[in-house]
């Protein structure tokens, strides 16, 4: 199987950001974004999807994390979308319900090429210095750059740290099962349309 290996630089004003990331890894991962909770939330991402990943990103973070934030789920977005190439043998979909203690979460992904975010997750709570409510600008972002139909969806849940991980570990399985590949599938696309 050919490895599904991407390697993106972006650099502005406000960011610069290096990104690696292999969809067919086991979990590793090299963080460094600057904001420790985001920090954290990427490292779940990456083992709970089981992708390689290393992010190195600096930015005006005296300012806000927001461009950080979203300037990283523009960068994943690329990734991903020149990781799985043409889409051939892979699921296309995936959706996942994850508890993380009083929290459920739901969410579901279609890698269609057809950019669109649903979030009803509403949270603008912090944890330490963060506003969980960023999160809505990575999601976005990734999906707008994936090329993918994102659903996100807090059913319940209080504690806002464990609502912004309940999000960021159900992506993280949601993605994983819409780019495994499925040995039923080999070499043949996702769609009746001929491309995605």
């Amino acid at each position: 199987m050919d490895k599904r290996i991407a390697k993106i630089e972006r650099n502005t004003k406000e960011t610069q950001i290096s990104l690696e990331i292999n969809l067919d890894g086991s979990g590793i991962y090299e963080v460094d974004t600057g904001i420790p909770f985001f920090d954290h939330m990427l490292c779940l991402f990456a083992r709970h999807g089981l992708f390689d990943l290393r992010i190195k990103a600096s930015g005006d973070v005296d300012v806000d994390y927001h461009h950080t934030v979203e300037d990283v789920g523009i960068v994943l977005g690329q990734a991903v979308k020149q990781a799985v190439g043409d889409k051939a043998g892979m699921n296309r979909y995936g959706f996942f319900i994850l508890p993380m203690d009083e929290t459920l979460a739901r969410v579901a992904i279609d890698l269609s090429n057809r950019p669109y975010l649903v979030y009803r997750a509403e949270c603008s709570e912090r944890v330490r210095d963060f506003n969980v409510g960023l999160c809505r600008e990575f999601f976005q972002a990734f999906a707008n750059e994936a090329g993918a139909n994102l659903h996100i969806e807090l059913l319940y849940g209080g504690e806002p740290h464990h609502i912004a991980e309940g999000m960021f570990k159900c992506f993280a399985k949601s993605l994983a099962m819409a780019v495994e590949k499925n040995p039923r599938r080999a070499g043949i696309l996702p769609t009746t349309k001929g491309s995605i």
